[in-house]
């Protein structure tokens, strides 16, 4: 019985492997959903209409997730560059729930993030772009195709991440 339960989790976890390994490398081009949400303001966001000029990343975080905060915090630093150099847009899309969402403003503020922070306290938007866990960082180009995903964080990520951007950038400005 446990020869079968190690092969099931092994076979799953391939899957898992896989089906990531597709995303990064590009081979499956998915539109960004329609999902209402609200701003930190209290100012409902439509996720397929956000309008910006750039290239959008959005990642995925909690306050309870320590990765989610290295990660949002690293970029933090390079974030003006990035803006300057290619347009990109950060959205970080929090997924506390109603528990630990007060714990939010409280966080970006102390932080000093110059991010569009979203809220998804019920999942909605963390379902329909397919978030198992966080961190989970998507690039979405100036049409709404989501062409890169990249699920948790170790330093250096922000390297590949930038390097995706500028990618998107260079054929938008074509």
């Amino acid at each position: 019985m446990k020869k079968i339960a190690f092969a099931l989790l092994f076979v799953s976890f391939g899957w898992t492997l896989f089906a990531q390994t597709e995303t990064e490398n590009h081979s499956s081009v998915k539109q960004l959903p329609k999902v209402m949400l609200l701003d930190m303001n209290g100012k409902t966001i439509n996720t397929a209409e956000m309008g910006f000029k750039g290239p959008i990343v959005i990642s995925f975080w909690a306050t309870w997730c320590a990765p989610c905060k290295r990660e949002l915090n690293t970029i933090q630093d390079l974030y003006p560059d990035w803006q300057e150099e290619t347009g990109v847009t950060l959205v970080a899309v929090s997924i506390d729930d109603e528990k630990t969402k007060a714990q939010v403003r409280l966080y970006v503020d102390g932080k000093a993030w110059e991010y569009v922070v979203l809220l998804d306290p019920n999942g909605d938007f963390k379902r329909a772009m397919g978030v198992n866990n966080v961190p989970h960082t998507f690039l979405v180009d100036t049409d709404g195709n989501i062409v890169f995903s990249h699920n948790n964080y170790a330093p250096g990520d922000e390297e590949k991440l930038y390097e995706e951007i500028k990618k998107i950038a260079v054929k938008g400005a074509n």
